[in-house]
């Protein structure tokens, strides 16, 4: 027995639909990856019948995970961030677009063509340090990760990038960098609190709870953030935080108690508060000087 993809796509549209606001959109990436044919293939094949059993069982299964609420980039195994593919799981938070915003950031104050280093604390898969790396491929980026899963999960994806400038340390916060200063520091710490309603029950479920919440207040791991990178800055330093698009207010206070200046916080594409960065005083000379 063989189906067309139009009714494949339909069938797993009728069954997403419960979980997800973009069950044809899902559908189509998740056939697509049981065919090992691009979206676009689908789209512009409806008709096609589908010879391969192995292949539909494949996408029958991954509907089914996903009708279980499961996000894609676990089913897929795979995320891309700043256009680079990354191998997540459940061990590792799940890069979001709009932390995009902390790797602009973090470029705007990093030379171009020299040398630099800068500290991606709490970086799971390696989203923003591997960005950065690529970006820069001069400067030497360093990832910290109190997960050791997340760290092998960095490292991995450092490997298979080839990115060569980019290593990953396990270890809690600042510890894995004691002694080391660096141009830049930059974070996507947990920020949510434990009791906001707004976290998808689908979120709570899946993705790891310590790489989302931070504790009751949700500022947490902002304040150990904000108050210890001054000790691993280079005078003339930043530091660029994402956060909750309420916190904007609360985190630059935290950044102006811990003595940094030129604070300020900047909106997503969604114009919602979204990142917060500051200068160690020292000067503000060109980026890496």
């Amino acid at each position: 027995m063989t189906t067309e993809i139009s009714q494949l796509i339909d069938e797993g549209v009728a069954r997403l639909a419960r979980v997800s606001d973009q069950p044809r959109h899902e559908a189509e990436i998740l056939l697509a990856a049981a065919l090992a044919r691009p979206r676009s293939y689908l789209i512009a094949h409806p008709e096609q019948r589908v010879l391969d059993c192995e292949a539909t069982d494949r996408y029958e299964a991954h509907i089914t995970r996903r009708s279980h609420g499961e996000p894609v980039a676990y089913i897929l195994g795979e995320k891309e961030f700043w256009s680079l593919p990354l191998e997540v799981g459940p061990d590792v938070l799940i890069p979001r677009p709009e932390t995009e915003l902390a790797v602009e950031l973090a470029l705007t104050h990093l030379p171009a063509d020299a040398p630099a280093r800068v500290l991606d604390v709490a970086a799971g898969s390696g989203a923003i340090a591997l960005a950065i790396a690529h970006e820069r491929p001069r400067h030497h980026v360093v990832g910290t990760d109190i997960s050791e899963a997340a760290v092998r999960r960095a490292q991995l994806n450092a490997a298979r990038l080839g990115l060569k400038n980019a290593e990953f340390r396990p270890g809690s916060w600042f510890e894995p960098v004691r002694d080391e200063r660096f141009t830049l520091i930059v974070s996507n710490p947990p920020y949510i609190a434990e009791d906001d309603p707004r976290v998808e029950p689908a979120v709570r479920r899946f993705e790891p709870h310590g790489a989302l919440f931070a504790g009751p207040t949700g500022l947490e791991a902002l304040q150990v953030l904000a108050s210890g990178a001054p000790g691993h800055l280079m005078p003339g330093g930043w530091l660029v935080l994402e956060h909750g698009d309420t916190q904007g207010e609360a985190v630059r206070g935290l950044l102006a108690q811990a003595g940094l200046r030129a604070v300020q916080t900047l909106r997503d594409l969604a114009g919602r508060d979204r990142c917060t960065q500051g200068c160690l005083p020292g000067g503000i000379p060109p980026a890496g000087a």
